[in-house]
C-alpha cells in the first residue's frame, strides 16, 4: 500500500474503511442553531463511532464540501447557494473535531485515514455512490487523499489552495519562501500549542460582522487540541535536506478544479505547477492575483461563478 500525503506528509497505512463504519444518523442536533436558515438541513453520518455533523441543501448530484482551519461547515453558505439554486445537492461538513461534529481526543484520532473516512461516511448518509468533492486547506488535502484511497466515490475533484502532494513536497524540499511560510504549521505541532488560541482569535479573519458571531460560537464548542492534532498527525516536519520525498500516489482519474489565491501566505502558487502530470482527465487552473488564503471569501463572486460553470460544463 503507497503512503499518501497532506502538505507533502508521508501518510502510512492503508486507507480502505470498512463497511461497518458508514453509518447514518439523519437526527436533529442538539444545537440546531448551527442552521439558522429554513433551506438547510442539519444531519449526521457515523465513521467507527465518531459522529460527523453535516448540512445540506437543495437536490440533484451530490456535492460534499470540507473545510479546513480554522473553519466550519457555514464558509460554504454561498457556494452552497449557488450549486443548489443550480440543481446539486449541496453538502457541507464540520470536520472531526470542530462545532457540532464529535471531538475524540489524541492525536492518530486525526490521522489521515480516518479523516477520509469521514467523508465516505457522509456520501453513505446521504445514500449515493460517489460525490463531487471540494476541499479548502486541510479539507482540499482530505479532497486529494480520498481520491487517492477511495477513488470511485469521487466523479469530480475541485481543491481549493493546498497544490497536490508531490507539488507540496517539491517546494518544502526547494522553495526557501515555502519552507518559511510553512513554520506556522511546525509551531502548531508543539506540545500545548492549542493553549495560544481563543475562539475569537481563529475568528478574526472572517470580515462578516454577522458571519464572525456565528464562527466565534462554533469555535467556542470546537477542541483546539484536536485542531493542533491535524498538523501533529499529518503535517511534514522537515523542510529542505530534511523534507521527505515525494510521495507515490495513484493518477487521479477525474476532472480537477484548482482555484488558488495568489496572496496566499501559507501555501506559495508554485506548488501547483505539474498539477497536470497527475491527473489524466482535464486539469483546470485558476490562479486569482487579489485573493489570499480564504479564496472562496476574497473571491467569492468569481470562485463561485467558476465552480458552477466547470461543474455544468461537465454535467
Amino acid at each position: 500500500m503507497r503512503d499518501l500525503f497532506f502538505a507533502g506528509a508521508l501518510l502510512a497505512g492503508a486507507m480502505a474503511l470498512p463497511a461497518a463504519a458508514l453509518a447514518a444518523d439523519a437526527h436533529k442536533p442538539a444545537h440546531a442553531a448551527s442552521a439558522k436558515a429554513a433551506r438547510f438541513e442539519d444531519h449526521y453520518a457515523t465513521n467507527n463511532g465518531v459522529k460527523i455533523h453535516y448540512v445540506a441543501e437543495g437536490h440533484g448530484p451530490l456535492v460534499v464540501m470540507v473545510h479546513g482551519f480554522p473553519d466550519y461547515w457555514a464558509t460554504w453558505k454561498p457556494l452552497m447557494a449557488t450549486l443548489a439554486a443550480d440543481g446539486y445537492r449541496a453538502v457541507a461538513m464540520d470536520n472531526r473535531g470542530y462545532n457540532l461534529s464529535d471531538k475524540p481526543q489524541g492525536e492518530a484520532a486525526y490521522a489521515m485515514p480516518n479523516l477520509v473516512g469521514d467523508v465516505a461516511a457522509v456520501i453513505a448518509a446521504e445514500h449515493a455512490k460517489d460525490t463531487i468533492l471540494i476541499g479548502h486547506d486541510w479539507g482540499a488535502s482530505i479532497a486529494w487523499n480520498t481520491t487517492f484511497a477511495r477513488p470511485e466515490l469521487v466523479n469530480k475533484l475541485i481543491i481549493f489552495s493546498v497544490p497536490h502532494p508531490a507539488g507540496l513536497a517539491r517546494e518544502l524540499a526547494t522553495n526557501k519562501a515555502q519552507q518559511a511560510n510553512s513554520q506556522y504549521a511546525r509551531n502548531f505541532q508543539k506540545e500545548g500549542s492549542e493553549k495560544n488560541l481563543t475562539a475569537e482569535g481563529l475568528a478574526g479573519w472572517v470580515k462578516d460582522p454577522k458571519e464572525k458571531a456565528g464562527y466565534i460560537e462554533a469555535f467556542k464548542r470546537s477542541d483546539f487540541g484536536a485542531m493542533m492534532n491535524y498538523y501533529r498527525a499529518n503535517y511534514p516536519k522537515g523542510v529542505g535536506d530534511s523534507a521527505a520525498p515525494p510521495p507515490q500516489t495513484p493518477m487521479v482519474n477525474v476532472p480537477v478544479l484548482v482555484i488558488h489565491g495568489m496572496k496566499d501566505t501559507a501555501l506559495n502558487a508554485a506548488g501547483h505547477n505539474g498539477t497536470w502530470d497527475h491527473v489524466t482527465k482535464d486539469t483546470t487552473i485558476l490562479m486569482i492575483p487579489t485573493a489570499g488564503h480564504f479564496v472562496q471569501h476574497d473571491a467569492q463572486d468569481l470562485v463561485d461563478r467558476t465552480v458552477k460553470d466547470w461543474l455544468d460544463a461537465r454535467r
